[in-house]
Protein backbone atom coordinates (compact mmCIF):
# COMPACT_ATOMS: atom_id res chain seq x y z
CA UNK A 1 0.00 0.00 0.00
CA UNK A 2 1.19 3.77 -0.85
CA UNK A 3 0.71 5.96 1.38
CA UNK A 4 0.42 9.72 0.93
CA UNK A 5 0.29 12.41 3.12
CA UNK A 6 -0.34 16.27 2.52
CA UNK A 7 -0.38 19.08 4.82
CA UNK A 8 -2.82 22.31 4.71
CA UNK A 9 -4.83 24.73 6.48
CA UNK A 10 -7.80 24.49 4.54
CA UNK A 11 -9.65 27.50 6.20
CA UNK A 12 -12.54 28.22 3.99
CA UNK A 13 -12.82 25.15 2.26
CA UNK A 14 -12.59 25.28 -1.45
CA UNK A 15 -12.94 23.79 -5.10
CA UNK A 16 -9.04 24.33 -4.88
CA UNK A 17 -8.45 22.66 -2.13
CA UNK A 18 -10.84 19.69 -3.05
CA UNK A 19 -8.67 19.48 -6.31
CA UNK A 20 -5.33 19.26 -4.66
CA UNK A 21 -6.78 16.49 -2.22
CA UNK A 22 -8.31 14.62 -5.54
CA UNK A 23 -4.39 14.69 -7.16
CA UNK A 24 -3.03 13.84 -3.98
CA UNK A 25 -5.46 10.68 -3.26
CA UNK A 26 -4.59 9.70 -6.77
CA UNK A 27 -0.60 9.10 -6.09
CA UNK A 28 -1.23 6.09 -4.07
CA UNK A 29 -3.82 4.31 -1.58
CA UNK A 30 -4.04 6.14 1.21
CA UNK A 31 -4.36 9.65 2.16
CA UNK A 32 -3.29 10.85 5.42
CA UNK A 33 -4.15 14.58 5.57
CA UNK A 34 -2.00 17.34 8.28
CA UNK A 35 -4.46 20.21 8.94
CA UNK A 36 -2.39 23.14 11.33
CA UNK A 37 -3.39 24.04 14.57
CA UNK A 38 -4.62 27.23 15.76
CA UNK A 39 -1.29 28.05 17.72
CA UNK A 40 0.89 26.77 14.61
CA UNK A 41 -0.75 29.06 12.01
CA UNK A 42 -0.04 31.93 14.75
CA UNK A 43 3.39 30.81 14.48
CA UNK A 44 3.65 31.13 10.15
CA UNK A 45 1.38 34.31 10.62
CA UNK A 46 -1.55 32.84 9.78
CA UNK A 47 -3.54 34.79 12.26
CA UNK A 48 -6.53 35.59 10.24
CA UNK A 49 -8.43 32.17 9.72
CA UNK A 50 -12.14 32.47 9.54
CA UNK A 51 -12.73 28.62 11.17
CA UNK A 52 -11.61 26.81 13.79
CA UNK A 53 -9.35 23.88 13.78
CA UNK A 54 -12.40 21.82 14.30
CA UNK A 55 -14.53 23.59 12.06
CA UNK A 56 -11.21 23.06 9.22
CA UNK A 57 -11.01 19.29 10.20
CA UNK A 58 -15.07 18.55 9.70
CA UNK A 59 -15.13 20.60 6.08
CA UNK A 60 -11.75 18.08 5.29
CA UNK A 61 -13.48 14.98 6.28
CA UNK A 62 -16.94 15.45 4.89
CA UNK A 63 -14.87 15.53 0.97
CA UNK A 64 -14.36 11.78 1.57
CA UNK A 65 -10.74 11.71 0.39
CA UNK A 66 -8.89 11.87 3.39
CA UNK A 67 -8.31 8.32 4.71
CA UNK A 68 -6.43 9.86 8.10
CA UNK A 69 -6.86 13.37 9.68
CA UNK A 70 -3.66 14.49 11.60
CA UNK A 71 -3.14 17.94 13.23
CA UNK A 72 0.26 19.70 12.76
CA UNK A 73 1.61 21.14 15.78
CA UNK A 74 5.09 22.20 15.55
CA UNK A 75 8.09 23.24 13.32
CA UNK A 76 9.52 19.73 12.27
CA UNK A 77 6.48 17.58 12.24
CA UNK A 78 6.28 16.70 9.07
CA UNK A 79 9.98 14.62 9.25
CA UNK A 80 8.64 12.55 12.40
CA UNK A 81 4.92 12.06 10.79
CA UNK A 82 6.74 10.89 7.81
CA UNK A 83 8.78 8.31 9.37
CA UNK A 84 5.99 7.49 12.22
CA UNK A 85 2.71 6.60 9.92
CA UNK A 86 5.46 4.97 7.16
CA UNK A 87 4.84 7.31 4.58
CA UNK A 88 6.10 6.72 0.66
CA UNK A 89 5.18 10.13 -0.87
CA UNK A 90 4.81 13.71 0.77
CA UNK A 91 3.05 16.28 -1.56
CA UNK A 92 1.96 19.82 -1.51
CA UNK A 93 1.19 22.64 -3.99
CA UNK A 94 3.57 23.69 -6.85
CA UNK A 95 3.57 27.32 -4.46
CA UNK A 96 6.26 25.64 -2.41
CA UNK A 97 8.55 23.98 -5.52
CA UNK A 98 11.56 23.45 -3.83
CA UNK A 99 10.74 24.39 -0.36
CA UNK A 100 10.52 20.80 0.51
CA UNK A 101 13.01 19.04 -1.17
CA UNK A 102 14.97 17.79 2.35
CA UNK A 103 11.84 15.14 2.48
CA UNK A 104 13.25 13.55 0.19
CA UNK A 105 15.32 11.95 2.37
CA UNK A 106 12.66 10.35 3.94
CA UNK A 107 10.22 9.88 0.98
CA UNK A 108 9.23 10.90 -2.48
CA UNK A 109 8.37 14.71 -2.98
CA UNK A 110 5.60 15.36 -5.12
CA UNK A 111 4.57 19.22 -6.07
CA UNK A 112 1.15 19.22 -7.26
CA UNK A 113 0.13 22.36 -9.50
CA UNK A 114 -2.43 24.61 -7.89
CA UNK A 115 -5.57 25.54 -9.52
CA UNK A 116 -5.27 28.85 -11.23
CA UNK A 117 -7.68 31.66 -9.67
CA UNK A 118 -8.37 30.36 -6.52
CA UNK A 119 -7.25 30.33 -2.76
CA UNK A 120 -8.52 31.29 0.58
CA UNK A 121 -6.98 34.88 0.60
CA UNK A 122 -8.96 35.16 -2.61
CA UNK A 123 -12.03 34.25 -1.14
CA UNK A 124 -11.48 36.43 2.16
CA UNK A 125 -10.94 39.04 0.05
CA UNK A 126 -13.99 39.20 -1.70
CA UNK A 127 -15.69 39.73 1.13
CA UNK A 128 -16.44 43.38 2.47
CA UNK A 129 -14.12 45.02 4.76
CA UNK A 130 -14.89 45.99 7.68
CA UNK A 131 -14.64 49.97 8.15
CA UNK A 132 -13.02 51.06 11.26
CA UNK A 133 -12.67 54.55 12.17
CA UNK A 134 -10.40 55.24 15.42
CA UNK A 135 -11.99 57.47 18.30
CA UNK A 136 -9.44 59.79 20.31
CA UNK A 137 -5.80 60.90 20.31
CA UNK A 138 -4.20 58.10 22.63
CA UNK A 139 -0.25 57.64 21.15
CA UNK A 140 -0.94 54.09 20.74
CA UNK A 141 -3.20 54.35 18.44
CA UNK A 142 -0.85 54.13 15.78
CA UNK A 143 -0.28 50.62 16.83
CA UNK A 144 -3.61 49.49 16.21
CA UNK A 145 -3.13 51.30 12.52
CA UNK A 146 0.25 49.10 12.01
CA UNK A 147 -1.43 46.07 13.48
CA UNK A 148 -4.65 46.22 11.44
CA UNK A 149 -2.89 46.00 8.30
CA UNK A 150 -1.76 42.04 9.00
CA UNK A 151 -5.64 41.41 9.35
CA UNK A 152 -7.50 40.38 6.15
CA UNK A 153 -11.06 42.00 5.46
CA UNK A 154 -10.29 44.63 8.05
CA UNK A 155 -9.82 48.95 7.53
CA UNK A 156 -9.06 52.07 9.14
CA UNK A 157 -10.62 54.53 7.47
CA UNK A 158 -10.81 57.18 9.22
CA UNK A 159 -10.49 59.54 12.76
CA UNK A 160 -12.66 61.68 15.19
CA UNK A 161 -10.26 64.09 17.28
CA UNK A 162 -10.06 67.58 18.38
CA UNK A 163 -6.85 68.12 16.18
CA UNK A 164 -5.32 65.98 13.53
CA UNK A 165 -2.79 63.16 13.73
CA UNK A 166 0.69 64.46 12.96
CA UNK A 167 1.99 60.56 13.18
CA UNK A 168 2.67 58.98 9.67
CA UNK A 169 0.28 56.46 10.02
CA UNK A 170 -2.39 58.73 9.84
CA UNK A 171 -1.65 60.89 7.41
CA UNK A 172 -4.01 58.95 4.77
CA UNK A 173 -6.78 58.52 7.19
CA UNK A 174 -9.79 60.53 6.63
CA UNK A 175 -10.34 62.92 9.82
CA UNK A 176 -12.98 64.29 11.30
CA UNK A 177 -14.01 67.14 14.42
CA UNK A 178 -17.41 65.57 14.12
CA UNK A 179 -18.22 62.26 15.94
CA UNK A 180 -21.42 61.85 13.66
CA UNK A 181 -19.50 62.43 10.68
CA UNK A 182 -17.26 59.66 11.11
CA UNK A 183 -20.11 57.49 12.63
CA UNK A 184 -21.63 57.55 9.21
CA UNK A 185 -18.57 56.49 7.13
CA UNK A 186 -17.97 53.30 9.30
CA UNK A 187 -18.84 50.07 10.51
CA UNK A 188 -16.93 50.03 14.08
CA UNK A 189 -14.81 52.22 15.77
CA UNK A 190 -11.80 51.45 18.55
CA UNK A 191 -12.24 53.91 21.09
CA UNK A 192 -8.71 55.00 22.87
CA UNK A 193 -10.08 58.80 23.85
CA UNK A 194 -9.75 59.89 27.49
CA UNK A 195 -11.38 57.28 30.03
CA UNK A 196 -13.56 60.09 31.39
CA UNK A 197 -15.12 60.09 27.36
CA UNK A 198 -15.13 55.81 26.51
CA UNK A 199 -19.03 55.87 27.79
CA UNK A 200 -20.52 58.76 25.84
CA UNK A 201 -18.42 57.47 22.47
CA UNK A 202 -19.34 53.93 23.48
CA UNK A 203 -22.98 54.99 23.78
CA UNK A 204 -22.93 57.43 20.51
CA UNK A 205 -21.26 54.68 18.14
CA UNK A 206 -23.76 52.02 19.39
CA UNK A 207 -26.93 53.90 19.25
CA UNK A 208 -25.63 54.61 15.58
CA UNK A 209 -25.91 50.86 14.98
CA UNK A 210 -21.90 51.00 14.93
CA UNK A 211 -19.53 48.16 17.00
CA UNK A 212 -17.38 48.96 19.19
CA UNK A 213 -13.98 48.13 20.65
CA UNK A 214 -13.18 50.14 23.53
CA UNK A 215 -9.74 50.49 25.61
CA UNK A 216 -10.80 49.38 28.68
CA UNK A 217 -12.03 50.89 31.07
CA UNK A 218 -15.26 51.13 28.69
CA UNK A 219 -17.29 53.40 31.26
CA UNK A 220 -16.41 55.28 34.66
CA UNK A 221 -19.86 53.28 36.56
CA UNK A 222 -21.19 50.11 36.86
CA UNK A 223 -24.60 51.73 35.73
CA UNK A 224 -23.11 53.02 32.73
CA UNK A 225 -20.97 49.52 32.10
CA UNK A 226 -24.41 47.52 32.51
CA UNK A 227 -26.03 49.96 30.07
CA UNK A 228 -23.42 49.86 27.26
CA UNK A 229 -23.89 45.90 27.31
CA UNK A 230 -27.90 46.29 27.12
CA UNK A 231 -28.07 48.84 24.08
CA UNK A 232 -25.44 46.24 22.11
CA UNK A 233 -27.68 43.08 23.08
CA UNK A 234 -30.78 44.74 21.93
CA UNK A 235 -28.95 46.39 18.41
CA UNK A 236 -27.73 43.26 18.35
CA UNK A 237 -23.73 44.76 18.23
CA UNK A 238 -20.77 43.04 19.45
CA UNK A 239 -18.79 45.75 22.25
CA UNK A 240 -15.33 44.34 23.25
CA UNK A 241 -13.33 45.54 26.28
CA UNK A 242 -10.13 46.01 24.25
CA UNK A 243 -7.33 44.79 26.96
CA UNK A 244 -4.61 43.17 24.31
CA UNK A 245 -2.69 40.87 26.99
CA UNK A 246 -5.86 38.64 26.81
CA UNK A 247 -4.95 37.85 23.39
CA UNK A 248 -1.37 36.81 23.73
CA UNK A 249 -1.01 32.84 23.51
CA UNK A 250 1.47 32.33 26.06
CA UNK A 251 -0.87 34.77 28.84
CA UNK A 252 -3.58 32.30 27.82
CA UNK A 253 -2.11 29.23 28.15
CA UNK A 254 -0.60 30.30 31.91
CA UNK A 255 -3.91 30.82 32.91
CA UNK A 256 -5.09 27.89 31.63
CA UNK A 257 -2.38 26.13 33.36
CA UNK A 258 -3.46 27.88 36.46
CA UNK A 259 -7.01 27.09 36.46
CA UNK A 260 -6.23 23.69 35.73
CA UNK A 261 -4.23 22.44 38.86
CA UNK A 262 -0.51 22.50 37.54
CA UNK A 263 0.52 24.40 40.64
CA UNK A 264 -1.72 22.96 42.88
CA UNK A 265 -4.89 25.08 44.44
CA UNK A 266 -3.94 28.86 43.36
CA UNK A 267 -3.74 31.07 46.84
CA UNK A 268 -2.28 34.19 45.73
CA UNK A 269 -1.56 36.16 42.78
CA UNK A 270 0.93 39.44 41.98
CA UNK A 271 0.35 41.63 38.95
CA UNK A 272 2.77 44.74 38.62
CA UNK A 273 2.15 47.21 36.07
CA UNK A 274 4.52 50.53 35.98
CA UNK A 275 6.00 52.70 32.97
CA UNK A 276 7.42 56.41 33.89
CA UNK A 277 7.15 56.81 30.10
CA UNK A 278 4.10 59.19 30.10
CA UNK A 279 6.50 61.45 32.44
CA UNK A 280 3.33 62.38 34.51
CA UNK A 281 5.84 63.13 37.64
CA UNK A 282 7.87 65.50 35.96
CA UNK A 283 6.87 69.08 37.50
CA UNK A 284 4.94 71.42 34.60
CA UNK A 285 3.19 68.65 32.66
CA UNK A 286 -0.34 68.83 31.48
CA UNK A 287 -2.24 66.08 33.75
CA UNK A 288 -5.15 66.76 32.08
CA UNK A 289 -4.30 65.27 28.77
CA UNK A 290 -3.34 62.13 30.97
CA UNK A 291 -4.53 58.80 31.37
CA UNK A 292 -4.02 57.83 34.98
CA UNK A 293 -2.24 55.04 36.71
CA UNK A 294 -5.42 53.06 37.21
CA UNK A 295 -7.05 53.71 33.76
CA UNK A 296 -3.69 52.98 31.75
CA UNK A 297 -2.71 49.68 33.70
CA UNK A 298 -5.19 48.35 36.87
CA UNK A 299 -7.38 46.92 33.93
CA UNK A 300 -4.46 44.63 32.69
CA UNK A 301 -3.20 44.36 35.64
CA UNK A 302 -6.29 43.06 37.32
CA UNK A 303 -7.45 40.49 34.54
CA UNK A 304 -5.24 37.31 35.66
CA UNK A 305 -6.77 38.11 39.06
CA UNK A 306 -10.24 37.95 37.74
CA UNK A 307 -9.67 35.37 35.19
CA UNK A 308 -8.04 32.77 38.22
CA UNK A 309 -10.15 34.41 40.97
CA UNK A 310 -13.42 35.93 39.47
CA UNK A 311 -14.64 38.58 40.16
CA UNK A 312 -16.75 37.85 43.48
CA UNK A 313 -14.00 39.13 45.95
CA UNK A 314 -14.83 39.56 49.42
CA UNK A 315 -13.07 43.04 50.29
CA UNK A 316 -10.67 45.06 48.49
CA UNK A 317 -8.26 48.05 49.47
CA UNK A 318 -6.72 51.34 47.53
CA UNK A 319 -3.35 52.40 48.55
CA UNK A 320 -2.76 55.47 46.72
CA UNK A 321 -0.28 58.24 45.55
CA UNK A 322 -2.01 61.17 44.06
CA UNK A 323 0.24 63.31 41.87
CA UNK A 324 -2.39 65.59 41.78
CA UNK A 325 -5.88 64.76 43.51
CA UNK A 326 -7.55 67.80 41.53
CA UNK A 327 -6.80 66.09 38.00
CA UNK A 328 -7.63 62.22 39.78
CA UNK A 329 -3.52 61.44 38.27
CA UNK A 330 -2.61 58.90 40.66
CA UNK A 331 1.13 58.37 40.75
CA UNK A 332 1.49 54.54 42.18
CA UNK A 333 -1.90 52.72 43.25
CA UNK A 334 -1.58 49.22 45.42
CA UNK A 335 -4.79 47.35 45.65
CA UNK A 336 -5.09 44.55 47.77
CA UNK A 337 -7.89 42.13 47.08
CA UNK A 338 -9.50 39.17 49.78
CA UNK A 339 -11.49 36.25 48.22
CA UNK A 340 -12.71 33.12 50.28
CA UNK A 341 -9.86 30.97 48.76
CA UNK A 342 -7.03 33.39 48.47
CA UNK A 343 -5.44 36.74 47.88
CA UNK A 344 -4.28 39.25 45.53
CA UNK A 345 -2.43 42.08 44.92
CA UNK A 346 -1.93 44.81 41.98
CA UNK A 347 0.19 47.51 41.96
CA UNK A 348 0.19 49.99 39.16
CA UNK A 349 2.07 53.14 38.49
CA UNK A 350 3.23 56.08 36.33
CA UNK A 351 5.41 57.73 38.91
CA UNK A 352 7.08 55.07 39.99
CA UNK A 353 9.04 52.08 39.50
CA UNK A 354 8.80 48.37 40.19
CA UNK A 355 9.83 45.01 38.15
CA UNK A 356 6.50 44.07 36.23
CA UNK A 357 6.35 40.69 37.07
CA UNK A 358 3.25 38.18 37.25
CA UNK A 359 3.51 35.23 40.07
CA UNK A 360 1.24 32.87 40.67
CA UNK A 361 1.17 31.12 44.15
CA UNK A 362 -0.20 27.84 44.40
CA UNK A 363 0.25 24.96 47.05
CA UNK A 364 2.70 22.42 44.74
CA UNK A 365 4.47 25.39 42.72
CA UNK A 366 4.04 28.93 41.06
CA UNK A 367 3.84 30.12 37.91
CA UNK A 368 6.83 32.91 36.94
CA UNK A 369 6.55 35.66 34.44
CA UNK A 370 8.98 38.15 33.93
CA UNK A 371 8.79 42.09 33.35
CA UNK A 372 6.90 43.14 31.21
CA UNK A 373 4.64 39.89 31.60
CA UNK A 374 1.49 41.91 30.17
CA UNK A 375 3.12 41.22 26.50
CA UNK A 376 4.96 38.06 27.51
CA UNK A 377 5.89 35.01 25.05
CA UNK A 378 7.39 33.17 27.85
CA UNK A 379 6.47 31.99 31.45
CA UNK A 380 8.43 29.17 33.48
CA UNK A 381 6.41 26.86 35.87
CA UNK A 382 8.65 26.36 39.35
CA UNK A 383 8.41 23.34 42.03
CA UNK A 384 10.41 22.59 44.88
CA UNK A 385 12.30 19.88 43.18
CA UNK A 386 13.80 22.33 40.62
CA UNK A 387 14.39 19.30 37.96
CA UNK A 388 10.50 19.57 37.27
CA UNK A 389 10.54 23.08 36.42
CA UNK A 390 9.06 23.88 32.71
CA UNK A 391 9.79 27.03 30.60
CA UNK A 392 6.88 27.68 27.79
CA UNK A 393 7.62 29.90 24.68
CA UNK A 394 4.92 31.24 22.22
CA UNK A 395 4.90 32.95 19.06
CA UNK A 396 3.64 37.07 20.09
CA UNK A 397 3.17 39.43 17.02
CA UNK A 398 2.04 42.75 17.50
CA UNK A 399 1.97 42.62 21.62
CA UNK A 400 -1.32 40.77 20.57
CA UNK A 401 -2.87 43.88 19.42
CA UNK A 402 -3.53 41.97 16.12
CA UNK A 403 -4.74 39.05 17.33
CA UNK A 404 -7.56 41.30 18.73
CA UNK A 405 -8.42 42.76 15.85
CA UNK A 406 -8.51 39.21 14.46
CA UNK A 407 -11.19 38.57 17.58
CA UNK A 408 -12.89 41.81 16.78
CA UNK A 409 -13.46 41.27 13.30
CA UNK A 410 -14.53 37.74 13.54
CA UNK A 411 -17.41 38.08 16.14
CA UNK A 412 -18.91 40.52 13.70
CA UNK A 413 -18.74 38.23 10.65
CA UNK A 414 -20.30 35.51 13.12
CA UNK A 415 -22.81 37.83 14.95
CA UNK A 416 -21.16 36.30 18.42
CA UNK A 417 -18.97 38.03 21.24
CA UNK A 418 -15.57 35.97 20.67
CA UNK A 419 -14.16 38.64 22.89
CA UNK A 420 -11.07 36.85 25.49
CA UNK A 421 -12.12 38.92 28.21
CA UNK A 422 -15.69 38.38 29.78
CA UNK A 423 -18.71 40.83 30.08
CA UNK A 424 -18.64 40.06 34.23
CA UNK A 425 -14.41 40.73 34.17
CA UNK A 426 -15.47 43.64 31.92
CA UNK A 427 -17.85 45.15 34.59
CA UNK A 428 -15.66 44.08 37.43
CA UNK A 429 -12.87 46.52 35.81
CA UNK A 430 -15.07 49.22 35.35
CA UNK A 431 -16.31 48.75 39.32
CA UNK A 432 -13.14 48.73 40.60
CA UNK A 433 -12.51 52.37 38.79
CA UNK A 434 -15.78 53.67 39.65
CA UNK A 435 -14.83 52.51 43.78
CA UNK A 436 -11.40 53.91 43.30
CA UNK A 437 -12.90 57.14 41.83
CA UNK A 438 -15.34 57.61 44.65
CA UNK A 439 -12.04 56.94 47.25
CA UNK A 440 -13.95 53.76 48.42
CA UNK A 441 -11.57 51.88 51.14
CA UNK A 442 -8.98 53.71 50.07
CA UNK A 443 -5.39 55.06 52.59
CA UNK A 444 -3.77 58.11 50.27
CA UNK A 445 -0.06 58.07 50.81
CA UNK A 446 1.53 61.25 51.65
Amino acid sequence: MVKVITYGTYDMLHYGHIRLLERAKALGDYLIVGITSDDYDKTRGKINLQQSLMERVEAVKATGLADEIIIEEYEGQKIDDIRRLDVDIFTVGSDWEGYFDYLNEYCKVVYLPRTQGVSSSDVRAEKRKLRIGLVGTAIFRTKFVNEAKYVNGVEVVGIYATTPGIEPELINLYYTDNYDDLLSKVDAVYIISKPENHYKHCKAALIAGKHVLCESPMAYTREQSKELFQIAEEKNLILMDAIKTAYSTAYERLILMAKSGKIGRVVSIDAVCTSLRDGISIEGTDLSKKWNSMCGWAPAAMLPIFQVFGTDYRNKVFYTLFQNKEENVDAFTKIDFVYPQGVATVKVAKGAKAEGELIITGTKGYIYVPAPWWKTDYFEIRYENQEDNKRFFYQLDGEGIRYEIVAFAKAVECNRNLSYVSKSTSEAIVGIIEDFNKRLNMTELT
